[in-house]
């Protein structure tokens, strides 16, 4: 049989989990275009970690089984890793289930063009064999990633910036697991049947657990986003403990300064209500359009952002109450 034909044998039940996983979101906010470009990432990772890994191999001098072990997992899943330094830092990823579909589109990307070759080596019309390579390397690869992705996501929540520590968790989790499978402790039939078991599990509490925060974030996020937004219209403001703490910044900011971090906050309420209603509307079945009005405001708030300056910013970021998830929605719906 041709080559193209045993991918698809041996990738088909992955592409199948990774459109489960789009499906089971129920808020659908990972967009296919950003999927289908991670997955295209995945094809660039999987042919740079071929070139690297090439010459590492010849320069170290190590054994076959010690490179496969520890070092090729190391080169590999850190290209796999690289285009979520980019995600994270902009807030593209909103939730844990966006995180675990977008990593798995990316090891589902890499695992295709690696069976692409290690089948073109193998003169072998055994279907069972290239379902068990061809599917236990795909689940592995996007499971890995996906386990990175999820993991840097719960910890970037915890700061309104990302670091770079924040990545190493996940990269160190992702790498044991790649090494665990390379390391072929059990028959490759009996690998995979542990990963089938064990992997939709994963993603079933990743998915719950998505959802719990996501309505935790809209319900009671809402309510204070409004309330606030509410107390400003109405000229009370002041009278708020926010109120008092911008106050407070006068003898820290210029006049001016103090002045632009109100309207910034009040931006970015309008914003945080306007990103929150089009998800109960999304969720709703409601059809959701563009609003030329918003990115107006965002380019306004951009403005403010440069005149307030990084110290002003942090000094705001009590009244913001800034998640990533704020930060995401505010990109999300500026497209």
């Amino acid at each position: 049989m041709m080559v193209p034909f045993k991918i698809i044998i041996s990738l088909s039940p992955v592409l199948l989990f990774l459109l489960a996983l789009i499906w089971l979101d129920s808020f659908k906010l990972t967009r296919w275009p950003l999927i289908l470009g991670l997955f295209f990432w995945g094809l660039c990772a999987a042919a740079g970690s071929f070139v690297i890994n090439s010459e590492l191999f010849h320069w170290l001098s190590v054994s076959n089984a010690i490179f496969t072990r520890y070092i090729s997992p190391l080169v590999e899943e850190t290209l796999k890793a690289l285009i979520f330094i980019y995600l994270f830092s902009k807030h593209k990823i909103g939730f844990l289930v966006d995180a675990a579909i977008l990593g798995f589109a990316v090891g589902a990307g890499f695992a295709m063009l690696e069976n692409w070759y290690y089948l073109s080596l193998v003169h072998n019309n055994n279907l069972l064999l290239w379902t068990i390579r061809g599917l236990g390397t795909a689940i592995m690869h996007g499971g890995s990633t996906a386990f990175f992705a999820v993991i840097t996501k719960a910890l970037s929540d915890r700061r309104p910036h990302i670091s770079f520590p924040a990545f190493l968790p996940g990269l160190l989790l992702a790498v044991a697991v790649h090494s665990f499978f390379n390391h072929f402790i059990f028959s490759p039939v009996a690998q995979t049947l542990l990963q089938l078991i064990v992997l939709p599990i994963i993603f079933v509490l990743v998915y719950l657990r998505s959802e719990h925060l996501l309505r935790e974030w809209l319900e009671i996020g809402l309510d204070v986003d409004v309330w606030l937004l509410e107390q400003i219209q109405a000229g009370r403001f002041a009278d708020t403990k926010y109120g008092r703490y911008l106050m407070t910044l006068k003898d820290q900011f210029p006049e001016s300064v103090v002045v632009d971090m109100f309207c910034y906050l009040r931006l970015h309420l309008e914003l945080a209500v306007r990103a929150k209603g089009l998800l109960l509307m999304r969720e709703a079945g409601f059809p959701v359009e563009r609003d030329q009005e918003i990115k107006e405001k965002l380019t306004e708030m951009h403005s403010l952002r440069r005149q307030i300056g990084k110290t002003g910013l942090m000094a705001l970021a009590p009244l913001l109450q800034s998640t990533a998830q704020e930060l995401w929605q505010v990109y999300r719906i500026s497209t």
